[in-house]
């Protein structure tokens, strides 16, 4: 409930520098590493071309020559072959560029979803290999049973499959050059990531020196952060920063963060990969037990130690952008749609308790801005506004029959389709509160304050669960943290799905 404290009172942390914080350059291992990205991609598409100016060759030739009844049909090089009954999935597109088109954006799709082109530290093609081979697969086996499915001719079937073949065949030696090159640059030319690891225990310290030691991993420690260190700040190889994170990383231009072993509590370990997030650093922890963690997805290794890598703010993302584009979409469709509905309730509003019907509100918002929330009014005027400090709970003597359905049916929310349109809010995120509890709660809820990393929504992941009203304010930062570290657009939708149903079937809870 809203007087729930625990044990201790904790205050905002320090690192986070004024009430916006400056989003820092991607500076060099982050671009660096995207170079490899970028040419590996390039490695990809040169790869795929040979394939496709090759393939229609070959092809024109079975692997297992049939008993001839005609003489055969010459094929230029590099033409690709026009199938006897040809199938035309679109109209007026001729068949050969339609299965080259295919053929691309398959190969490039699969082996994008295989995370060939990620972000990464160690640059080997051996390591490389499996993932590489089984997206090539994957790829051969979608586009064969595309051909057979859509009735296309044996030649153009055979076409597709060598072009894949001749693409991973072409490309996986350039590919081996490339992982070379990169680590070649990083070791001679010091093409490395500035980094601070959080933690200077035995394993920060370890961990750091390895880094120092191998420098084709593309790190290069350059301080530890760390408030209790278990040795002698004498006995580090490196500095031991002083003052906030978030000034270390400005000043020292870092790009990356090692989360290590730290003698301090765990909430300052937190606090740090949320700070080196929102300073757009790419943030590397080091598990507890990592000596039994295994090779994943999300697992980067520097020698004999696993990391792991923590996804990138949403904010970041190019997804993010789809995000505020449907958000607009969707408001200003619902505004138009829902104008009737507005209407009449701001008349009951008007007949129940008079003017004004809009009720507004200064609440906190991303980087803790604050903007003007708009919502239909559901309590009467009273002498004295204490909206702002004043906390609304269930059997308010203030809320009329009018405002109580508004409330029960969230009807009082719908003039907030305003503020998503002028990118004050989003449709899914954060539900926004007033400046004087955002500081209250920040001071006694663990972690209250990294809620507003990302914009406040209209409905959230703690709605749909029930925390409206006078609930769990940790529960409610809980849920809202786990939604900014797992956010996708497929949660968004998700979470729109449930409260439509909250809303329509659950409307007594």
């Amino acid at each position: 409930m809203l007087t729930e404290t625990p044990p201790a009172v904790r205050r905002r942390p320090t690192w986070l520098p004024g009430a916006r914080n400056e989003h820092v350059p991607r500076r060099e291992l982050l671009s660096r590493v995207n170079a490899v990205a970028v040419l590996l991609l390039a490695v990809d598409l040169g790869a795929l071309a040979a394939g496709l100016t090759i393939a229609p060759t070959m092809a024109a030739t079975p692997a297992v020559p049939a008993v001839p009844t005609a003489p055969p049909v010459p094929v230029a090089p590099g033409a690709w072959m026009e199938p006897a009954a040809p199938v035309q999935v679109w109209a007026g597109v001729p068949s050969p560029v339609l299965w080259a088109a295919a053929t691309a954006a398959v190969f490039l799709a699969v082996r994008a979803t295989s995370r060939l082109y990620r972000r990464r530290l160690m640059l080997s093609w051996l390591h490389d290999l499996p993932r590489s081979a089984g997206a090539t697969a994957i790829a051969f086996a979608l586009l064969t049973c595309a051909a057979l499915v859509s009735g296309q001719d044996e030649a153009t079937t055979r076409a597709v499959q060598w072009t894949v073949v001749l693409a991973a065949a072409i490309g996986e030696p350039v590919r081996l050059a490339v992982f070379a090159l990169g680590r070649w640059c990083r070791r001679r030319l010091g093409r490395c990531d500035r980094t601070i690891v959080v933690g200077a225990g035995k394993v920060g310290v370890d961990l750091a020196g390895t880094m120092a030691r191998h420098p084709e991993f593309g790190l290069r420690p350059v301080g530890f952060v760390d408030a209790e260190p278990s040795l002698d700040p004498a006995d580090l190889p490196m500095e031991l920063l002083t003052g906030d994170l978030s000034g270390a990383i400005v000043r020292l231009r870092v790009g990356t963060v090692v989360l290590a072993f730290s003698h301090a509590r765990e909430s300052p370990v937190v606090d740090a990969a949320i700070a080196a997030h929102r300073l757009g650093c790419t943030v590397l922890v080091v598990p507890r037990m990592y000596e039994l963690y295994q090779d994943g997805p999300d697992i980067e290794r520097v020698c004999s130690y696993p990391l792991i890598r923590l996804s990138t703010a949403p904010t970041s993302r190019p997804s993010w952008w789809v995000k505020r584009a449907l958000d607009v979409v969707l408001a200003g469709a619902a505004l138009v749609a829902l104008a009737p509905v507005i209407g009449l309730c701001a008349l009951a509003v008007l007949v129940e308790s008079g003017r004004p019907v809009i009720f507004r509100q200064v609440r906190v918002g991303m980087d803790d801005r604050t903007f003007l929330l708009y919502k239909l009014r559901s309590v009467r005027q009273g002498a004295v506004d204490d909206s702002q400090s004043r906390w609304s709970v269930a059997g308010d003597a203030r809320v009329g029959p009018v405002g109580r359905f508004l409330r029960r049916t969230s009807l009082d929310e719908l003039p907030q389709l305003w503020n998503i349109l002028r990118g004050d809010m989003s449709v899914v995120g954060p539900r926004p509160e007033r400046p004087g509890f955002v500081r209250r709660f920040s001071s006694i809820h663990e972690l209250y304050w990294a809620r507003h990393r990302v914009p406040t929504g209209l409905t959230g992941l703690a709605q749909v669960h029930g925390l409206r009203g006078d609930t769990s304010i940790a529960e409610r930062a809980r849920y809202d943290n786990y939604y900014i570290a797992n956010w996708s657009l497929w949660l968004d939708l998700k979470i729109i799905v449930l409260t439509v149903g909250e809303l329509l079937f659950r409307r007594g809870r």
